[in-house]
């Protein structure tokens, strides 16, 4: 096969912000978590598959499984309007926690 061009688990990007090692990045709908630290306008990798713990809503109580939701601020929600969808909940993540396991783009 001549055409494939990525086997689609990551992604390269342009930061237009400083983004830190294991952060969420959106890219259109297109969730990445960042392999590496990297500067404003340095290229960096994000992985677009696997299972992540992200930083959460901390007042969200979310089961596992759940559909959660990636807001412009970087943390991981229930809430669906106005936020993008970020994936699944790999694993329970209650009411005060501050971390959420998720399956990135599932």
């Amino acid at each position: 096969m001549k055409n494939c061009v990525s086997d689609g688990n990551t992604i390269d990007f342009i930061a237009t912000a400083a983004v830190a090692s294991g952060a969420p990045v959106l890219f259109g709908k297109v969730v990445a978590v960042s392999l590496g630290n990297v500067a404003i306008d340095e290229v960096g990798v994000g992985a677009t598959a696997g299972v992540y713990e992200l930083p959460k809503v901390t007042a969200d109580d979310i089961g596992q499984g759940v559909q959660v939701y990636l807001k412009s601020d970087g943390m991981i929600t229930i809430t669906a309007s106005g936020n993008t969808a970020a994936g699944k909940a790999w694993a329970a993540a209650a009411n005060p926690s501050d971390t959420v396991w998720v399956k990135v783009n599932a």
